[in-house]
C-alpha cells in the first residue's frame, strides 16, 4: 500500500521524506520488522519503541512513525519519519486501512465493563450463529471466525491482529462479529478505527487499578466507547450500575437500558431458580434458561436488549435464549456422585466474587466451601477485600494461589488474610498449594454440600515466577470425584 494512503487519517505534525512510496507491512514489533515496512514506535508501558529505530531502519524499514520529536533523525537518509501527537491512535487507524476496514463490512458490536464481558460476547455469538447468520467472536477464553476456533491470547487483540481476524471473517462471510473491550485496549487506542455499531455495558467495580492508577481513569476510559459512537448506532447500558447512565452521557447514538429492579427498556426477574437455571418472567414472557444467578439475568438483557436492537425476532431470540449453556470457566457446576457441587469460576475481583457467593448461597442446601486466591502483579488493594467477602459468605474458606506470578505466593497470601479478623483467621485454611487446596475442599465436601473454585475459570495454565505450567481447576475436580 502507498503510505500516503496509509497517512489518510492520520494527525501528522512533521514528515521527513517521500510518502509516495509503497509500504510492504505495518509492524509495532521491532523484532518482526522486515524489508520495506513501517515501523510504528509505541511508548509502552515496559518498552519504549523509539529505542529499537535504529534497528528497524538497519532492518530495512522504509518509513517510521513516531510521537517523540528528539528521534527524528538530522538527515533521513532515504527512510521517510512521520512524527504525530498520538502513535498508538495512528496504529489503529492504520491497521484499519491496511486491512480494508473490514468493520466497516461487519455489523460489530462491543461489550465493555468489569464482569460480565465473555458471557455476554460469547452468547450474542452462539445466538446469532444459532438464527442462521455467520458471526466471529474476539473473546478472553478464544475467538471464533464463524466456527473455526483461534487461540486467544488477550482479552481485545492487538491492534493489527485485531483488524486481521476482522478481515478473516469478513473473508469468511460473517455478517455479524462481537468482541470483548478491555479498559487497555481502550486506553492503549487498539479500538482506534473501527467502526462499532453497538455498545454494550455490563457494571463497573474494582479492577485494573494498578493500571489506571484511579477508580475514575478507569470508569471514564470505559466511557470512551460510548462517546465515540456514531449516531446511527446503538448502546445498551445496565440501570442497576450506579455508571451504567454514566456511560452514555454525551452519547450520540440511541441509548437503551436494562433492570432487575427498576423501569428500563428492558426487564426481567427470576420466578424459580436452582443449579440447573432458572425460570425468568422477561420482557413479559416466561422462559426457561440454563443459567443461574441474578447476575446472569443481567447478562441475559444485555443481550436480548443487544438482540432486539439488531433487528433479530424476538420470540426466536427466546427461543435461543432457553438452549444457551454456561460459557466455559463461567459458573460451570460439576456434580459428584457423592452429592456435592463443585462451581469452576473466573469470579476474580470483589463484586464478581460477592455475585457468585450470593447466588450460590439463594440455592443451596448444604454448606459452602470457598476456594480462592489473587493474581500477583496486580492491584494488591483487592486482596483483602476478596478475602472478606468470601469469608463472610462462605462455611469454610480456603486461601491458595491463582497466578502468583513473579510474587511470592505466601506474600500474596498474607495480603488477603490482612483482610480478616484474628478471630476468622482461626477457622481458615491457608494452602498455597492451589491442587492440594481443591483436594482438601473435596475430600470435606459432604451430600449437598456446595465447592466453590474461584479466580481462574477458563485458564488452563498457572504462572509461577515467569514459568507457565499447565493447571485446569476442572481437572483437578474431576480427578477428586
Amino acid at each position: 500500500m502507498i503510505l500516503n494512503d496509509l497517512l489518510a487519517n492520520i494527525k501528522t505534525t512533521q514528515i521527513l521524506g517521500s510518502t509516495d512510496i509503497d509500504i510492504t507491512g505495518i509492524q509495532f514489533d521491532s523484532r518482526k520488522v522486515g524489508e520495506g515496512n513501517l515501523f510504528v514506535a509505541q511508548d509502552g508501558t515496559t518498552v519504549d519503541g523509539h529505542n529499537f529505530i535504529t534497528d528497524c531502519v538497519a532492518k530495512g524499514a522504509k518509513a517510521v512513525l513516531l510521537s517523540k520529536k528528539e528521534f527524528l533523525p538530522s538527515q533521513p537518509d532515504g527512510v521517510t519519519y512521520i512524527l504525530t501527537n498520538d502513535a498508538d491512535e495512528a496504529l489503529g487507524q492504520m491497521a484499519s486501512k491496511w486491512f480494508g476496514e473490514p468493520s466497516k463490512k461487519l455489523t460489530l458490536v462491543g461489550v465493555t465493563g468489569t464482569n460480565g464481558k465473555t458471557t455476554i460476547a460469547t452468547l450474542l455469538y452462539k445466538l446469532t450463529r444459532a438464527l442462521g447468520h455467520k458471526a466471529g467472536l474476539l473473546s478472553t477464553v478464544v475467538n471464533y471466525v464463524d466456527d473455526q476456533s483461534v487461540p486467544a491470547t488477550h482479552t481485545t487483540p492487538d491492534a493489527l491482529e485485531l483488524n486481521a481476524l476482522l478481515a478473516k471473517m469478513v473473508a469468511a462471510g460473517c455478517s455479524h462479529a462481537f468482541m470483548e473491550v478491555s479498559s487497555h485496549s481502550i486506553a492503549q487506542r487498539r479500538i482506534a478505527g473501527l467502526d462499532f455499531d453497538g455498545a454494550l455495558f455490563t457494571n463497573l467495580t474494582r479492577d485494573h487499578i494498578d493500571y489506571h492508577k484511579t477508580f475514575d481513569n478507569y470508569r471514564d476510559t470505559k466511557k470512551r466507547l460510548f462517546d465515540d459512537l456514531k449516531p446511527t448506532a446503538f448502546a445498551v447500558t445496565n440501570k442497576d450500575d450506579k455508571n451504567g447512565l454514566v456511560m452514555t452521557q454525551n452519547c450520540k447514538a440511541a441509548v437503551y437500558t436494562y433492570s432487575t429492579r427498576a423501569m428500563a427498556d428492558y426487564r426481567a426477574q427470576i420466578l424459580e431458580e436452582g443449579f440447573d437455571g432458572m425460570l425468568l418472567q422477561l420482557d413479559g414472557q416466561e422462559v426457561f434458561v440454563p443459567l443461574v444467578g441474578r447476575f446472569n439475568v443481567s447478562n441475559l438483557l444485555c443481550i436480548y436488549g443487544a438482540a432486539i436492537n439488531l433487528g433479530f425476532d424476538k420470540m426466536e431470540v427466546l427461543r435461543v435464549l432457553s438452549t444457551l449453556t454456561p460459557v466455559n470457566g463461567r459458573f460451570e457446576t460439576i456434580r459428584s456422585p457423592k452429592g456435592w457441587t463443585a462451581i469452576i469460576d473466573y469470579a476474580h475481583t470483589p463484586d464478581a466474587v460477592d455475585n457468585v457467593i450470593q447466588t450460590i448461597n439463594e440455592i443451596r442446601k448444604g454448606k459452602l466451601f470457598t476456594v480462592v486466591g489473587c493474581g500477583g502483579n496486580r492491584d494488591k488493594g483487592k486482596r483483602p477485600m476478596m478475602a472478606q467477602i468470601a469469608k463472610h459468605g462462605s462455611d469454610q474458606l480456603i486461601l491458595t494461589s491463582d497466578n502468583p506470578r513473579d510474587e511470592e505466593p505466601d506474600d500474596i497470601l498474607r495480603d488477603m488474610a490482612a483482610g480478616l479478623t484474628d478471630e476468622e483467621l482461626r477457622s481458615t485454611l491457608i494452602i498455597s498449594d492451589r491442587e492440594s487446596a481443591i483436594k482438601t475442599a473435596c475430600t470435606l465436601a459432604q451430600a449437598n454440600d456446595v465447592i466453590l473454585v474461584a479466580g481462574k475459570g477458563h485458564e488452563d495454565y498457572q504462572i509461577i515466577k515467569g514459568v507457565k505450567h499447565h493447571f485446569d481447576d476442572h481437572e483437578i475436580v474431576r480427578k477428586c470425584i
